[in-house]
C-alpha cells in the first residue's frame, strides 16, 4: 500500500511536472478499445468484416475508398467526439497549478478537452482529429471533425458517397488519418513546435525539482515516454519518477531510491489523490 499523501505532497513541492501517458490511461477512465466494447458499439463492422476490437481494426485491409472512409468516421467519431473522462479532469486539477508539461502517445484529445494548455500537449504520434495526405507529399494537417459529421450522416451499408472521399488537394493521392503507422506521418509545423516546447522544457527544469508522472505507459513504443523517463531519472539529480501501471510498474534497480512504482489502475490512483 502506498502512502498516496506522501505521493501528493511530493507534486505539491515539485517545482516542475511532466506527464509521460499512453494508452494505460485512456483505457482505465474507460475508453474502451477492446472486443466487448466494439462488438456493442459496431455491430455492423463484426458482421460485415469480422472486425473484433478498435485497434486490429485499424489495420482492416478495405476493397474501397468508399468502405475505408466509413469505418475511420465510425472510428474517429467514437474515440475522438467521445466525451471528456472524470480521470483527466482530475489529473487535471491535481497539476493545474504547477509548471507542467505533457507527453503523450495517445491519439483521443483527452487532455486538451480536460483543460491542458494546447502549448503544453505534446502528442506524438498523432491526432485522430487530423488526416494528411497519404505520402505526405507536403506537411499540411486538414481537420476533420467537420468532415466525419457529413460521412455518418450520408453513411448507408458501411459505405460513404464517392464524393465524400477525402483526396490530397495538391498531389490527388489518398488522404490517411494523422496517426504514426509509417514513413509517411506527417510532422506538421505544430508537431515541431511542441517538440522544441518540451524539450525546453526539459532543458528549463533538468537542475530544479523535477517529477516525471508516468501513467499507464508500456512497452509497444517505449523509446517514447518510458525509457527517456528512466535516462532523466537517472541523470537528472533532483528528479524522480511516479510510475503508475497495473501491469509494467518495474524499473532498473538503480533508479529504485528516486523513484515510486504503483502497481494499480491509473484511473483508481488518480481517485485516491484527490481524497487526500
Amino acid at each position: 500500500m502506498k502512502d498516496y499523501s506522501e505521493i501528493k505532497e511530493l507534486i505539491d513541492k515539485a517545482d516542475a511536472i511532466i506527464i509521460g501517458a499512453g494508452a494505460g490511461l485512456s483505457t482505465s477512465c474507460g475508453i474502451n478499445y477492446g472486443e466487448k466494447d466494439f462488438k456493442e458499439k459496431f455491430p455492423e463492422l463484426v458482421e460485415k468484416y469480422g472486425m473484433t476490437d478498435m485497434y486490429t481494426s485499424s489495420f482492416y485491409n478495405f476493397k474501397t475508398e468508399e468502405e475505408r472512409w466509413s469505418y475511420w468516421a465510425k472510428h474517429i467519431d467514437y474515440l475522438y467526439n467521445i466525451e471528456v473522462k472524470v480521470g483527466y479532469k482530475n489529473l487535471y486539477e491535481l497539476v493545474s497549478n504547477k509548471d507542467y508539461f505533457v507527453i503523450t502517445t495517445n491519439v483521443d484529445g483527452q487532455f486538451l478537452k480536460a483543460g491542458f494548455s494546447k502549448d503544453k500537449v505534446f502528442e506524438v504520434q498523432g491526432s485522430l482529429s487530423k488526416i494528411q495526405c497519404a505520402v505526405s507529399c507536403h506537411g499540411k494537417l486538414y481537420d476533420d471533425l467537420e468532415m466525419v459529421k457529413e460521412m455518418l450522416k450520408e453513411d448507408k451499408n458501411c459505405k460513404i458517397p464517392t464524393d465524400l472521399v477525402p483526396y490530397c488537394p495538391r498531389c490527388g493521392e489518398k488522404m490517411e488519418v494523422n496517426l504514426r503507422k509509417d514513413a509517411f506521418f506527417v510532422e506538421d509545423d505544430n508537431w515541431h513546435k511542441l517538440n522544441d516546447n518540451y524539450n525546453k522544457f526539459i532543458n528549463d527544469n533538468k537542475d530544479k525539482k523535477l517529477l516525471l508522472i508516468e501513467l499507464g505507459v508500456g512497452f509497444n513504443t517505449p523509446s517514447i515516454i518510458r525509457f527517456p523517463f528512466e535516462e532523466m531519472t537517472l541523470k537528472f539529480l533532483n528528479t524522480k519518477l511516479l510510475r503508475v501501471n497495473d501491469r509494467y510498474s518495474g524499473t532498473a534497480f538503480e533508479l529504485e531510491d528516486k523513484s515510486i512504482l504503483v502497481t494499480e489502475d491509473c484511473n483508481e490512483f488518480i481517485n485516491k489523490l484527490m481524497k487526500v
